[in-house]
């Protein structure tokens, strides 16, 4: 039995993953993978919150199959992490439902990042599935039993409606529970346009499957310093998207800091930036190709992972659960009620046999 901390973390189900994932959260789970036991959901449930139509739906295989294949391509370890398909683990609705009550909706309402939410999906209205959005991500979280939940600091609040729910279900009913940790990641990556986070709805990505010609295409649309007209104007670097990327990506430090002294001097071109951008990006994602490629030619590889990850998750999730019911009273209801069904039962069996 294993003796590292567990930990919850996933990506909804809406596609491909880009570099801005990778800096915000993914490559924090190359190191995850050596320290801890980790689960890894595919969360096509909250997907529902705002991208439900059957379309939508009918896209979640596919969907799946790509964010793990995008995980192996930049290192994770197959045979270190479970991947989980949250719609397949029936215990999640079940667990949702039986800690509802204890948070109020008062205290959901309070989220600021489920107004956000509801604002970018372009909702007038907050639909029952968002406001219960934390207490889903709670089940989640509670049925491996985490102890820590990786989030980006906007989404700590999330982990505390967990812990809330964790600490209230210990002290009505037992201790079932570990009460999770946030284990908070920073990093954001702004879009190419420079106006807001790198998001796939707005088209402002590179994605982590995107082939060298598409870097390209997407390096040289980036957004620079807008008051640069010309190659000799000294321009600003600090919030420049593409030397926020030269920082993050190109490992040469003395290639990036003479692009940035030239570039404050007016001695260098927005187009010289970012073809050195273009191939500092390119290198990196090179042996992620190789990884990808390798890993595309094991035909059914990845559909025996998710499958064999969420086998393994449910399994994890059945012991909980039955605590859970079992420390609220559920199942000692049910065998009382059981029983005296069988023993009525097996009584009119007899008298059919003696008559």
């Amino acid at each position: 039995m294993s003796t590292k901390k567990r930990i919850l973390t996933g990506d909804r189900t809406t596609g491909k993953l880009h570099v801005g994932h990778y800096v915000g959260s993914h490559r924090h789970r190359l190191a995850m993978q050596e320290e801890y036991e980790c689960f890894f959901l595919l969360a096509d449930l909250h997907m529902l919150t705002t991208k439900n139509t059957k379309a939508d739906i009918e896209k979640t295989s596919e969907n799946a199959r790509t964010i793990v294949m995008d995980h192996l391509a930049i290192g994770i370890d197959p045979h270190k992490v479970t991947f989980c398909l949250q719609s397949a683990i029936q215990e999640t609705y079940e667990l949702q439902l039986l800690v509802s009550s204890l948070v109020t909706v008062e205290r959901l309402q309070q989220l600021p990042t489920l107004k956000d939410m509801a604002s970018s999906a372009g909702l007038e209205q907050m639909p029952y599935a968002l406001l219960g959005y934390p207490v889903l991500m709670a089940a989640d979280i509670l049925l491996p039993r985490a102890h820590l939940v990786p989030v980006g600091k906007d989404n700590e609040s999330h982990v505390e409606i967990a812990r809330q729910i964790a600490r209230r279900f210990n002290n009505a009913y037992g201790d079932v529970f570990p009460v999770p940790e946030p284990y908070v990641m920073g990093g954001a990556l702004v879009g190419i346009d420079g106006q807001a986070k790198m998001s796939k709805s707005l088209g402002n990505v590179i994605l982590l499957s995107d082939d060298a010609q598409t870097v390209r295409k997407q390096v040289m649309r980036m957004y620079t310093d807008p008051n640069r007209i010309s190659a000799d104007v000294p321009g600003q670097v600090e919030g420049n998207p593409v030397f926020i990327y030269h920082d993050f990506f190109n490992p040469n430090k003395a290639e990036v800091d003479d692009l940035k002294g030239r570039y404050r001097a007016g001695c260098v071109g927005d187009v010289e930036v970012k073809e050195k951008l273009i191939t500092a990006l390119n290198n990196w994602l090179e042996p992620q190709r190789e990884r990808r490629d390798y890993y595309a030619r094991q035909t059914g590889f990845v559909d025996e992972l998710i499958y064999e990850g969420t086998l393994r998750a449910r399994e994890e999730a059945k012991v909980t659960l039955f605590e859970a019911k079992k420390a609220m009273g559920f199942t000692g209801a049910w065998n009382r009620i059981s029983r005296a069904a069988e023993k009525r039962r097996k009584k009119e069996a007899q008298q059919l046999v003696a008559a």
